[in-house]
């Protein structure tokens, strides 16, 4: 059987393509795409414990079945169109009030909003600027499971825009929104929504410095 793997961030860079398609034999799983990509591709070994792996769209474990025509994405440590209206990924600058307007309504009391800016320095470098990168596709899905889950656990709307592309210092590259009927609902849904999204969702950083740079989550 043949499954496509596609390759993101620091991975492309490092195994030197986008995508390619791999043969199996019948029955394999996703343990044994693994031994064959670590002998294809020699930075991927023993960086499984950073790397995850999706097939569909959906994070696997290693005995999880593949079939022919699957497609396997291999995602590094993430610094994340969607059919949810209030989740965005978007290379346009990004607007607190266009957040805010998308979720207060009449009957919201509290409204919690945190913005994620491009700063001058991480873990002791120099940083210029930032480049944003995703698995668009996935990136859209899992935003869009992390914002309908806070929205259900805390009675919130929430608004969740990512930024994508290039952003210089001070750039806005993330917004969360969240409104409910009273402020600790707000405040939960908003810090939850920002928690999973810094770990679930496969957005990365390609953060540029005085003294290169580096994939924000494996080095340079």
């Amino acid at each position: 059987m043949d499954v496509k793997v596609l390759y993101f961030a620091v991975l492309r860079e490092r195994c030197g393509l986008p995508e390619e398609t791999v043969a199996l034999p019948a029955a394999a799983n996703v343990g044994a795409l693994k031994q064959l990509l670590e002998s294809r591709h020699p930075f991927l070994a023993g960086r499984w414990g950073s790397v995850r792996v999706a097939v569909n769209m959906d994070f696997s474990s290693d005995d999880a079945p593949l079939h022919d025509g699957d497609e396997v994405a291999l995602i590094p440590p993430v610094a994340g169109g969607s059919g949810h209206p209030r989740v965005r990924l978007t290379t346009e600058p990004l607007s607190l009030d266009r957040a805010t307007q998308e979720v207060m309504t009449s009957g919201m009391g509290g409204l919690c909003i945190f913005a994620g800016m491009v700063r001058d320095h991480a873990k002791g470098r120099k940083v210029k600027s930032i480049d944003y990168s995703a698995y668009d596709a996935m990136a859209a899905k899992v935003m869009e499971r992390i914002v309908r889950g806070a929205e259900e656990q805390h009675g919130a709307r929430v608004a969740c825009h990512h930024r994508l592309g290039h952003l210089e210092l001070g750039e806005m590259a993330v917004i969360i929104a969240a409104a409910a009927p009273h402020r600790a609902e707000s405040f939960a849904a908003c810090r939850q929504v920002i928690e999973e999204l810094k770990k679930d969702v496969p957005i990365w950083k390609h953060e540029y410095g005085e003294d290169g740079a580096v994939w924000v989550g494996m080095g340079p």
